[in-house]
């Protein structure tokens, strides 16, 4: 999402520096799964979704609902969210729901302390536990007031950085598993959106996995509309319809008359639960 999470130029500066189905119910993740952890099953949609940089008009997504796409992200909060969201309100979320939308809340949290942007919000060593947890808990907070409940999963962006540098990537880790926990004790799914050279390899490749993220949203803008055959980390990881991947971005398109600017994802994950 080149322009969409971040500033242009914040995004530029972080890579620079490293058919809808509707189902309910199943195990979640080898880490936290619908058994004995106090959260409602999750609400999983499978098929095609988009996002972009400003929630749409409920006028343009009931126009955009044409049934090639079934989901959107949208931008719940978070300091490095780096648009306005004038449309993005209770009764939004309601009204596009109705008309048969799947949501896909995202938070745009602190970003790596290695990483070179201009973001305002930075992890560091000493404050990526207290941080995240703060995170974490205003990520439900603001999904909540948009009539998002308890159930629901919410996606934490985490940009791209030098995973090899590991004093950042171990402060990245903990940042991540306290949102997590954070997410966790309100009743929500924890997923994470991260690159597959990077962010998402980080939270992948680590060999300790206490409260890493229930899904994972990979970015590799490979035009392939899978989150099977490219999918690039081990096999046994975030099965049962705990993938998605963003599989192009900056694609101007029109549906139903109306032209936008999105990115493209494969979807088979869990997604908001609308009041």
């Amino acid at each position: 999402m080149p322009k969409h999470r971040m500033s242009r130029r914040g995004r530029y500066l972080a890579w620079s520096a490293a058919g809808a189905a509707l189902l309910l119910g199943g195990a979640l993740t080898a880490q936290a799964t619908t058994a004995g952890s106090g959260r409602p099953a999750p609400t999983l949609y499978s098929g095609r979704a988009f996002d972009t940089c400003t929630a749409p008009s409920p006028t343009t997504m009931k126009k955009w609902h044409t049934g090639f796409y079934g989901a959107a992200a949208v931008y719940v909060g978070g300091r490095n969210r780096g648009c306005a969201q004038p449309q993005l309100t209770a009764s939004w979320v309601k009204s596009v729901s109705a008309t048969g939308w799947k949501l896909i809340p995202l938070y745009v949290g602190a970003q790596p302390p290695c990483q070179t942007s201009r973001n305002p919000e930075r992890i560091s060593t000493s404050n990526a536990a207290s941080l995240g947890r703060t995170d974490g808990t205003d990520a439900v907070a603001r999904a909540s007031k948009l009539g998002m409940r308890a159930g629901s999963a919410l996606y934490l962006d985490m940009e791209s950085y030098d995973t090899a540098n590991s004093s950042c990537n171990k402060a990245v880790l903990s940042y991540v598993r306290a949102w997590d926990k954070a997410v966790h004790a309100k009743n929500y799914w924890a997923g994470y959106y991260g690159f597959r050279s990077s962010s998402a390899a980080a939270v992948a490749q680590s060999s300790d996995r206490t409260d890493l993220p229930d899904a994972l949203w990979y970015a590799l803008w490979d035009k392939h509309r899978t989150t099977t055959t490219d999918w690039p980390f081990s096999s046994r990881l975030w099965t049962g319809h705990r993938r998605a991947h963003q599989y192009m971005v900056n694609s101007t398109e029109s549906h139903g008359g109306v032209k936008l600017t999105v990115d493209r994802s494969a979807w088979d994950a869990p997604v908001a639960v609308v009041r």
